[in-house]
């Protein structure tokens, strides 16, 4: 259904976007992760025909993005990162506006089945800017999927939700799989994990990993995580990759003054449990808590998308 080829954007001499290539099957839920600045947001524009590759090209139902913008642009549904809200307007009001754009015919029949499906009841009269962070971004997706498009693309759909907002919008987003092509981009690994098909992972501009979170998670079974609460200086922790052969801090986050947690990676078939609780001993750390734990899919995008390996 759509094809990415070759697919190029620079931005004077940086490039955003590195010839990628892959596809996007009809009816597939497609979880497209990156780290900030890795060219997600500037692949999706691209898609929705919003910014002009530099080189390569997109193929959307057999369309060329350069010769047949405009119907691309018809058969796609676009939520933005920042949600395109004309926050004096009522739902209603705004809602109105959209299918005019869109040239919706029926105005009055699709509404309704909108309202139920984004489960907009009770709000439909009140301004924009009155509703909580989740009502507008449910207002987003209504007016994303309005002309009844055949892909949806969703740039960070939960973004400053709250836990419950999470999976009501979650929940939605598992409605709409069920008839669109969807493509969702976000940094929340465990939603992408809940609702998404396959997972492509780009990196720098490129194509670092393409498969089911199945997939993934088991192109790293043999690798053993091993999870660490330790009181010890932060800023000496990155003595552990440096002193032990062989293994890999995947992160140091600090959760109080004295207090970090670390994990650590290394492969199936040496364990390094001793050697780590050895040099612990020698730099008179304390540890709290030590546990192995499956690997993640937050482990697989982290083995992907940081350099070298090192924690950051």
């Amino acid at each position: 259904m759509i094809q990415l080829q070759n697919l190029t954007k620079d931005y004077g001499t940086l490039r955003a976007v590195d010839h990628i290539n892959f596809e996007i099957n009809e009816g597939e839920i497609l979880g497209f992760l990156g780290p900030n600045g890795a060219g997600k947001t500037t692949t999706l524009r691209m898609i929705t025909c919003f910014l002009k590759p530099s080189s390569g090209n997109i193929s959307v139902e057999n369309l060329d993005i350069e010769k047949d913008s405009i119907e691309i642009r018809k058969l796609i549904g676009y939520l933005p990162e920042h949600n395109p809200l004309y926050t004096d307007m009522t739902v209603y009001d705004y809602l109105e506006f959209i299918a005019k754009v869109r040239k919706v015919v029926n105005f009055k029949a699709r509404l309704k089945e909108v309202i139920s499906l984004c489960g907009l009841h009770g709000i439909i009269q009140k301004p924009i800017k009155s509703l909580s962070k989740g009502y507008k971004q449910r207002v987003g997706i209504a007016q994303a999927i309005f002309h009844d498009p055949k892909i949806l693309i969703l740039d960070e759909p939960t973004s400053g939700l709250d836990p419950n907002q999470i999976v009501e919008i979650r929940e939605l987003i598992k409605k709409l799989g069920k008839e669109k092509t969807l493509i969702i981009s976000s940094h929340i690994l465990q939603e992408v994990q809940a609702v998404c098909d396959r997972i492509v992972i780009i990196n720098k501009g490129s194509i670092v990993a393409d498969g089911s979170p199945e997939e993934l998670q088991s192109s790293m079974e043999n690798k053993t995580q091993l999870k660490l609460e330790l009181i010890a200086p932060a800023e000496e922790i990155p003595e552990l990759n440096e002193n032990i052969e062989g293994i890999t801090v995947l992160s140091n986050d600090q959760i109080s003054e004295d207090v970090s947690k670390v994990a650590i990676e290394f492969d199936s078939g040496e364990d390094k449990r001793l050697e780590i609780y050895e040099f612990i001993k020698t730099k008179d750390w304390k540890i709290l808590e030590m546990y192995r734990e499956h690997v993640s899919l937050e482990a697989v995008f982290r083995n992907l998308t940081i350099e070298d390996g090192g924690a950051k």
